[in-house]
């Protein structure tokens, strides 16, 4: 790791004393009943990618992941599998998930398996403590029973009969469990949530627990009897049961850093959770944190899911699915983590495939990146016979990039923290591509035509080169190895670096070491084309009757041609209130605005075809219709990533639609 020196700020070293602190991150369990999907494969590289942010800015980082490995289902599996529980959890947690995050470079701290010892001493330890204070008791209870979620559903929760997710009806069961007193706490837990409104991020999420606590929650079913599901933790006071599934799960997030010594790490926890685990992250978890005695976690972080390309939901039968291993084995670890996170957001699901990682990998990756490590490497060689000069006086531009590499670190850091990694990396390649269009602008190859410009040169080569290990510093986080091989063809070995306001690291007389090419380029694949933004332009309407009546014969006015669609067809479509936050004209495209719009807690790049009718600045401000699950398509270069409504009067004036309220961003439209 770099050491400080003449070049950075006391404000920098006052940020890495005040950062010298603890970050204990979390993913959730992976249930081993089969085979990771690339639902999991997300989760594991944004939170891996958050911990390596923190890591690279001086944080002391904790990060675990593990499998959930007790409960119903598993029993069922194995069985099925002619296995016992346990063999049948151990081949899918140590090869299925354990394999697969160490091939993506998961950069875990800690794997727990809840079939540890360490972990089911921890969870009887504190199941003594609730029992003990009477906030558990023993009952009766019918209800229907979810054996997909491996939780008792109301009638409300379900869908068509059939609880989401689950490929068929709950069962009506009748048995005696005990029960965890959750409703006293649920006044507790709002109240919380209302007095912290970053404790569920995105927001949008934390709206939605906050519509539960509004009703009553009941009590928990913390147990099933023995006779009926064998497989799992027994209670400390009664061997006949054994421990509910989300009771024994969630304390994973504490025996983990317990069973090492660092029980204190909890208060700082960032959990990062699919949206489909919510209620009992959001619910079950801190009440029986505060049941227990025990500290809140610090943050609750939950992302939306990974749809198909063609923005439905992935699965077998669709023929859509996603297999990450064949996409892994392909492309590479880094490609794979690079573009899942460039592409998804937190706050709606988001459509990932082949197609799309293909077109990101060559725009950013191969384009961007590589060639531009490519051509300055091969400029050092041709012109300095691979010997890194030392920079000549800089120039307004020069002293512009500088500015920008010291700038940036923070700025990244800072949209991480707030988790927008798709914008942190978007940042980092803005500055890449600048580095492009600085060379450009150079023009190093005249100036090494004459003698009298040969210091300006130098100025070039060494901005370019120390542009790029400040550009792997940057990346590091989403592509971990490349970022490493980059600054080895640097000439800077294994050297590594924080992510710090820093410029100058590279030494003159580094000798630079070209290697094979970054990233090289695949097929393309899938649909991502530079055809012309589509606009909504609904069927002219029939205009009313002139003044003298129709002769009686007339005949009437064609209806306009309206192509019917299912309630279903339109249920797909997801239409929200955006704010158009900035704009600006794309150049060389007399038709297209790049918008930047907000949509609740997230943002993103709209191309839309109406600079006709509108200036940019007309536009900032307004409140304006998306839709937000439309398929990304790339337009003069960008990738936008929905549209804007619009409707055109019979003259051809068009106008875009929006709410006549101040409705805040993210709302739905129904």
């Amino acid at each position: 790791m770099s050491q400080p020196n003449e070049t950075q700020s006391k404000e920098t070293q006052l940020r890495d004393t005040q950062l010298k602190k603890p970050f204990y991150i979390t993913t959730a369990i992976d249930y081993a009943n089969g085979v990771p999907h690339i639902g999991h494969v997300f989760e594991k590289i944004l939170t891996d990618a958050i911990a390596r942010y923190h890591r690279l800015a001086g944080y002391e980082v904790y990060f675990q992941t593990g499998t959930d490995e007790h409960g119903e289902k598993i029993a069922k599996a194995a069985a099925k599998a002619g296995q016992t529980p346990q063999s049948f959890v151990d081949d899918l947690s140590l090869s299925a998930f354990k394999g697969l995050w160490n091939r993506l470079e998961i950069g875990y701290d800690d794997f727990l398996r809840t079939t540890e010892t360490r972990h089911k001493k921890y969870v009887q330890d504190v199941l003594s403590r609730v029992h003990a204070s009477g906030d558990i008791y023993y009952a009766e209870y019918e209800g229907l029973y979810s054996v997909g979620a491996e939780r008792y559903v109301t009638e409300k929760e379900l869908v068509n009969g059939i609880y989401p997710g689950d490929s068929a009806p709950p069962e009506l069961r009748k048995e005696a469990n005990y029960f965890f007193r959750m409703e006293k706490y649920q006044a507790w837990l709002l109240e919380y949530l209302q007095q912290n409104p970053e404790f569920i991020q995105p927001g949008g999420y934390r709206n939605e627990v906050l519509e539960m606590l509004r009703e009553p929650i009941g009590d928990l079913s913390i147990s099933r009897p023995k006779s009926r599901v064998p497989w799992g933790i027994e209670l400390p006071w009664d061997s006949d049961h054994v421990t509910y599934v989300w009771f024994d799960a969630l304390l994973n997030y504490l025996s983990g850093p317990a069973s090492k010594g660092k029980g204190e790490l909890f208060q700082y926890a960032w959990h990062v959770i699919g949206k489909d685990i919510l209620k009992p992250h959001a619910i079950f978890w801190p009440t029986m944190l505060k049941a227990a005695g025990l500290p809140l976690y610090k943050k609750l972080v939950v992302h939306a899911h990974i749809m198909a390309e063609d923005g439905r939901k992935m699965g077998k039968s669709l023929g859509n699915a996603i297999d990450p291993v064949e996409l892994l084995s392909e492309y590479g670890p880094d490609a794979v983590r690079y573009t899942l996170l460039r592409e998804t957001n937190l706050g709606a699901d988001s459509p990932y495939g082949e197609g799309i990682l293909v077109s990101r990998l060559n725009a950013d990756l191969a384009n961007d990146l590589g060639n531009l490590l490519s051509r300055t490497l091969s400029m050092v060689q041709k012109y300095r016979a691979g010997v890194l000069p030392a920079s000549g006086p800089q120039g307004e531009r020069e002293q512009g990039i500088e500015a920008a590499a010291r700038a940036l670190p923070a700025r990244v850091l800072e949209l991480a923290r707030g988790l927008k990694v798709n914008m942190a990396l978007e940042a980092a390649m803005e500055f890449v591509r600048d580095l492009n269009r600085y060379i450009a602008e150079s023009k190093p190859w005249e100036l090494a035509k004459d003698e009298a410009t040969s210091g300006q040169l130098d100025t070039v080569l060494y901005t370019a080169v120390e542009g790029l290990r400040v550009s792997s510093v940057l990346l590091e986080a989403a592509i971990p190895s490349k970022a490493k091989e980059l600054r080895s063809q640097l000439g800077l070995g294994g050297q590594t670096y924080r992510l710090e306001a820093a410029w100058g690291l590279t030494p003159a007389g580094t000798v630079v070491q070209q290697g094979t090419v970054l990233f090289p380029k695949p097929e393309p694949k899938g649909e991502m084309t530079d055809a012309p933004a589509p606009k909504v332009k609904p069927a002219k309407a029939v205009q009313p009757e002139a003044s003298a009546p129709s002769a009686p014969d007339a005949t009437p006015a064609p209806k306009p041609e309206i192509e019917e669609i299912s309630i279903d067809d339109f249920a797909r479509i997801d239409l929200r209130i955006g704010l158009v936050i900035a704009a600006e004209a794309v150049e060389k495209a007399d038709k297209l605005l790049k918008l930047t719009v907000k949509l609740g807690d997230e943002e993103r790049i709209v191309v839309s075809g109406i600079r006709k009718w509108f200036a940019p600045e007309d536009l900032i401000g307004r409140r304006v219709v998306v839709v937000a699950n439309l398929k990304p398509v790339k337009l003069r270069g960008i990738l936008s990533h929905g549209m804007i409504l619009a409707a055109e009067d019979e003259h051809g004036h068009l106008d875009v639609i929006g709410p006549r309220l101040e409705l805040p961003g993210g709302t739905k439209v129904r």
